[in-house]
Formats: C-alpha cells, structure tokens, sequence
C-alpha cells in the first residue's frame, strides 16, 4: 500500500511539473498534484524507512544504487541543458544574406518604439515561422507583443478588431493595421504606421515629361510609390502651375527626370521653397536643360552638361554597357551609411558637383564617385566611345551633391543626382539603388531613422546541369559511390583474415 502511493506521489509530481512546461502557467491544478504528489511521496518515504536502510545495506544494492545515481544525475544535466535553452534560446543566422536576422531599418524602427505594440494573429492553427519571428521583435524590444487568438474561443476579441475571418493584425493604442503578408518588410511597415504620430507626405511635380508616379512600365516610379507607402509616406502628384506654388503639406519635393524644361516661375518656386527651410530631390538625366540654372547657382552645385562612361567592363557582369556607370565610392553621408563594398548603377547619367569647394555656406557632399576608369564626355558618336583627353574629363567623376543649409532656425535640405532612372521599376531593385532612393527621402524628410539596409532578398543559388553533367552525376552516385565503400571493405576483410 505505502509503495503504491509512493509510485502515485512520483506520478502526481511528474504530472505537474509536464503541465506546468506546456501551458508556462502555474495553475491550481498543477500546483495541486505537485503539492499532493511531493506530500504522498515523502510519506511512503517515512514510513519505509527501515526497509529501505534495511536495502541499501547489502553490496548489490549499493552497486546498483551508484549506477542509478549516475544516470540520474546525467539526466539531470541534461534536463537543465533542455531547460536552459527553451527559457533562453539562442539562434545562429549561418545564411549569406542573413535571411534570418531582422535588417538594420527594421532594428533601427524597433528599437526607438516607447509605446506597446500588439501583433495578434487570428486563427486556429499556430504559424511556427510568424512566432519566430515576432520573438527577434519583442527580444529586441519589450514593447513588442505577439498573441495567437482562437476567434471561436475568444470571439470577443475578435468583434473587438472587426475580424470575421483568418488574419494577422498589429495595433497600437487607437491605430491597427491589417497584414496581407507576414514578411519581415510588412511587419516592420505596419509597426512603424501604428506607432508614427504623423505622416509625411512626398510630392512629385508632374507636367515636363517626369517618371509616371503610378506606372508600372519599366521606367515607371510604381515601385517607388509603393515602398514609400510602405514606410509610411504619402504620395502625390503636384503641378506648380496650376497649384501657383508648393503645396504647404508637401514634406520633400521631387522632381524626377523632367523631359522639358520647367518654366521660370516654376523655378522661382522650387527656390522659394527650400529658402523657406523646403527639401527637394532633383534628379536629372543628361540631354535636357530643368532650367533650374537659378537653384543651382544658390546652393553651389555646378550640373554638368555631359554623359558619363564607364569603360571598367565591371557592369558586363550585369548585363550593362558602358553607359551605365557603376558607383562603389560614396561621401560621407547619412545617405550613403553602410554603403561601402557595395554597388549602385545610374543608366546615362550625367555629371553633379560641387561647383567651388571653398565657399562654406552651404554644407555640401559628393555623394556618388565613379572610378577612375570612368570619365565624363559631351559628345557619343556611334557605340564605341574613346576617352578624349583634350574633350573628357578623366574620373572618378561625382554623380550627386548632398546639400544642407541652416539658416534663421530654418534647415534647408537639397540633393540632386545626375540620373532618373536608377529608381525606376527597371532598376530599383538592383543591388542598392533602392537605399539610395529611400534614404534620400529619409534624410530629406529628417526621418533618418529610417535610414538603413531594407530587408533582404534569397540569392538564386540554383545550379542548371546539362543533361550530360546529370547522367554522369546519376552515375556517379549509383556505381562510384557504393563501389568505393564495397572496395574498401573488401580490402580490410583482405588484409584481417
């Protein structure tokens, strides 16, 4: 009898501490069993005492009781080792493109966040891959929280948010977003729309032929508009003549590649707005006159009326000619931080500048340096193209100009780069001109914040084998394989008999 409420005291006790490990809640039920079991087995414990001194006395016994001993004490180790590391795990990102580590925008987002932040997905089934990766956000802030919500078990939560169906929400204090995707890049954007206390608003001034906003064609800024919504801009479109101005609400004003020339009170305009303390991006491509002579004359940018080549051959690794000029040097700039060893590629652009490097007014910076291999022409006949030392301008050769004014608590902000095209759809998502263009924005907007590597991509690490290089490799692993292993087995049973 006192042995078998020893075994159910041992049972009861096991019992509690499994339901404790799988619910992490200390219940009354498991507090019960644990309390009942400990309390059962001490009194078969007792109350057995002399049979169990009376059994430890004899040598078999006591053998017998230093094996279980060690064993015990093996699984003991192990079971802290187990316990350790489920309440404190750890994870080793081995991958190239750090897949599994959340990037630096992301942890520049995260970590700056003071308010809670609730990441609640509504289904039945749990989502191992979302509860991952939600646990880097709250490791990396406490503010952080992830629930998964059964709506048929807590429909009241549920009525609470208006989900009538499976999905993923993220609020904070009055504000939620809905998730359509639980990539890394949407969850840091919904974040950063429920926790930002304003919205700013980019404005891109349309009427001389410039990058269509909405266009999806290859040239068209649709990639563009989507990710600056993303990162939670508003975007539209503003013609400054029939606006008569620059709209007040306008956070950063970008002229992206215009075809024809702006007219002069346009210009008049874009001056008045960055007098007043504005911020405007100019990206103009070689061949056209913005007319915007005035502007860059104030801010000490000199554009040059040229095309840059770049006879390195690097961009053939890409499928580019010698036209696309491949920038891997850049100023030092909030722009262009954790740049370095990387590339950026501006189709036909033109040469921007610092027009005299000894006036102080204004705090300039040559962002992009082409290399040396490169140089500035102002005539391309034909599809070769030869540097020209009496005509050309040897590199590197910068291609944007960074600039800063401050003045009567007013801080002014202007860049302008020598291309358009680097941010179109075509090439956004090559190596770093995205960054580029979103970081622009982000220092211009003074979110600099935001300022950092977007979430990665997966490298294409497919390898494609001829048909004859797959039968060999068939071959290989059916004969080659098993012969050596037969082989070398045969040659010891050789040798030991």
């Amino acid at each position: 009898m006192l042995r078998t409420a020893g075994s159910i005291g041992a049972v009861m006790i096991l019992a509690g501490y499994i339901r404790y490990f799988r619910q992490e809640v200390m219940t009354t039920l498991n507090k019960s069993l644990i309390i009942g079991g400990v309390v059962l087995l001490l009194g078969a414990l007792v109350l057995n005492f002399r049979v169990i001194l009376a059994y430890f006395s004899r040598r078999s016994s006591r053998l017998g009781t230093n094996t279980g001993a060690l064993v015990l004490s093996v699984l003991a180790i192990l079971g802290l080792v187990n316990f350790l590391g489920y309440r404190h795990p750890k994870r080793f990102d081995l991958t190239s493109e750090k897949l599994y580590t959340l990037s630096d925008q992301t942890r520049q987002i995260v970590g700056g966040i003071n308010k809670d932040v609730r990441v609640i997905r509504f289904a039945k089934a749990s989502d191992p891959a979302l509860k991952d990766l939600m646990a880097e956000y709250s490791a990396m802030n406490h503010h952080i929280y992830y629930d998964q919500v059964d709506p048929q078990e807590r429909p009241e939560i549920a009525k609470q948010y208006a989900i009538d169906r499976e999905g993923v929400i993220v609020t904070s204090g009055t504000r939620t977003e809905h998730l359509e995707s639980t990539e890394e890049v949407d969850v840091t954007s919904a974040i950063l729309k429920v926790t930002r206390d304003s919205v700013k608003t980019a404005c891109f001034i349309e009427g001389h032929g410039e990058k269509s906003l909405t266009g999806g064609e290859s040239d068209g800024y649709g990639a563009v508009d989507g990710e600056l919504k993303k990162e939670n801009y508003q975007t539209r479109t503003v013609n400054l003549v029939s606006a008569n101005d620059v709209p007040s609400d306008c956070s950063v004003l970008v002229l992206a590649g215009p075809a024809k020339p702006l007219f002069p009170q346009e210009a008049a305009m874009i001056g008045k707005y960055l007098d007043g303390g504005g911020k405007a991006l100019l990206l103009v491509d070689p061949n056209t006159d913005p007319k915007l002579d005035d502007v860059f004359h104030a801010w000490n940018i000199a554009l040059g009326d040229n095309i840059v080549i770049d006879a390195s051959g690097a961009g053939r690794m890409f499928g580019t000619g010698a036209a696309v000029p491949l920038v891997v040097d850049y100023g030092a700039s909030p722009i262009t931080r954790n740049f370095e060893r990387t590339m950026t590629f501006f189709p036909l652009a033109r040469t921007v500048s610092i027009a005299d490097k000894s006036k102080t007014e204004v705090e300039s910076v040559e962002l992009l340096m082409t290399s040396a291999a490169s140089f500035a022409t102002r005539t391309v006949v034909g599809k070769e193209v030869r540097f020209d030392p009496a005509k050309d301008t040897r590199g590197p050769v910068s291609l944007g100009v960074a600039a800063e004014h401050k003045s009567g608590g007013k801080d002014a902000r202007l860049v302008v780069i020598g291309n358009s095209e680097f941010a179109a759809n075509q090439w956004v998502n090559l190596q770093r001109n995205g960054d580029l263009f979103f970081n622009t924005i982000n220092w211009l907007a003074q979110d600099e914040d935001l300022i950092s590597i977007r979430p990665k991509t997966t490298a294409n690490r497919r390898i494609n084998l001829t048909e004859a290089q797959q039968r060999g490799l068939w071959l290989f692993s059916l004969f080659f394989l098993p012969g050596m292993v037969f082989l070398s087995g045969f040659y010891i049973w050789w040798k030991r008999r």
